[in-house]
């Protein structure tokens, strides 16, 4: 039987090349969004057809309490176990900081932070109850540690908050469920697509590599740390920004 892997937010970008990945290493793979179930069935259907394992999507906003719950249900009817989590759903809103108003401002807090908490308060115990061990990866970035822009400072504070709650559910579900964060510069993704130009170039001066990360270099480390050649990392935050 297939190991069984969760993402969330992968209907495209890093989410998307991370279920490639997992599909490619023989893992059965849940994609999940809240919104767009057309992408959601493509990406299901790339992973049957050219990795020859099972996928099922399913669509769900993973910051509310109810939806969560019957995300794992549907999970657990299908295949009867899950041994990874990755907390990928993730949203940004770049602007002006006089211009967010609280409604943006929550609105990032409930995607970013409230669906990685929701997401490892169910889907860990599961793992901690039902397996041998398991394996959770939050994606956090860099805006959380060392990086900082006022004009993502909901973004930036959710994945500082997404640091502190990997410490936090490490130690909860110690010694079966490993915890980890991977913390993400610069990707060539959709959320970036729209970025001026003239900030793209600062940028990509600043890393020492001289360029934004493909998302599939930072699926590999997801998926190294997720894998069973990772036996005691726990509670680390990775870095992998190319050197900035």
């Amino acid at each position: 039987m297939n190991r069984v892997v969760i993402i969330t937010g992968s209907r495209r970008g890093l989410g998307e090349a991370t279920a490639y990945q997992f599909a490619k290493c023989g893992y059965d793979v849940v994609i999940n969004d809240k919104e767009d179930k057309t992408s959601i069935n493509r990406v299901v259907e790339k992973i049957k057809s050219e990795y020859g394992v099972e996928a099922i999507g399913i669509l769900a906003d993973v910051s509310d309490e109810e939806n969560v719950k019957n995300l794992l249900k549907t999970v657990d009817d299908k295949f009867g176990r899950i041994d990874v989590l990755v907390n990928n759903a993730a949203i940004v809103y770049d602007m002006d900081l006089e211009d967010r108003d609280s409604k943006i401002f929550n609105e990032t807090i409930l995607n970013n932070l409230t669906s990685t908490y929701l997401m490892s308060k169910y889907i860990g115990k599961y793992m901690f109850d039902n397996t041998e061990g398991g394996k959770i990866v939050n994606v956090s970035s860099t805006n959380g540690i060392n990086t900082f822009f006022p004009t993502s400072i909901d973004y930036d504070a959710t994945k500082a908050g997404v640091i502190s709650m990997t410490h936090n559910f490490a130690l909860e579900y110690a010694p079966k469920v490993l915890v980890n964060s991977v913390a993400p510069g610069w990707i060539n993704t959709e959320m970036n697509a729209d970025l001026p130009d003239d900030l793209v170039r600062e940028e990509t001066e600043k890393i020492y590599l001289k360029r934004f990360a493909e998302p599939k270099e930072i699926a590999g480390l997801i998926y190294f740390l997720s894998s069973e050649a990772n036996t005691y990392i726990n509670g680390e935050i990775i870095k992998i920004d190319g050197g900035y």
